[in-house]
């Protein structure tokens, strides 16, 4: 067994075409060998592009406001609230415009991010 304190983790800067700005990680399982478990901090109106994922993905909110959005739906989202992302599934997340977000991802290790067009 492992125990992480997630707020001894350091951040670590994201810079990739998948993101409207830089964004950063705080992983907390490096050692798992069968999931990819992050905290993704998002400054405020950054979000990511559309993409979808090989394996379902499941966001935890755990600070400010973000939205989650597919091709049918966008929706605000807070502290609390679980979101389960079939995998396949077209979809974008990020901040508000007036609100950092940040959110602990769940997703299988290995699992691809395929960017979309909007």
């Amino acid at each position: 067994m492992k125990i992480v304190s997630m707020d001894k983790v350091k951040s670590e800067p994201v810079v990739a075409p998948l993101f409207t700005g830089e964004v950063s990680r705080q992983p907390l399982a490096r050692d798992s060998r069968d999931l990819n478990v992050s905290i993704v901090n998002f400054p405020k109106g950054v979000r990511n592009q559309w993409h979808s994922h090989e394996s379902d993905q499941v966001l935890i909110v755990t600070a400010g406001k973000g939205i989650v959005a597919t091709d049918g739906e966008q929706r605000e989202v807070v502290v609390g609230d679980v979101v389960v992302i079939p995998a396949g599934e077209k979809h974008w997340h990020g901040a508000t415009n007036d609100s950092a977000f940040s959110h602990i991802t769940i997703q299988r290790t290995g699992s691809t991010t395929k960017q979309l067009e909007s």
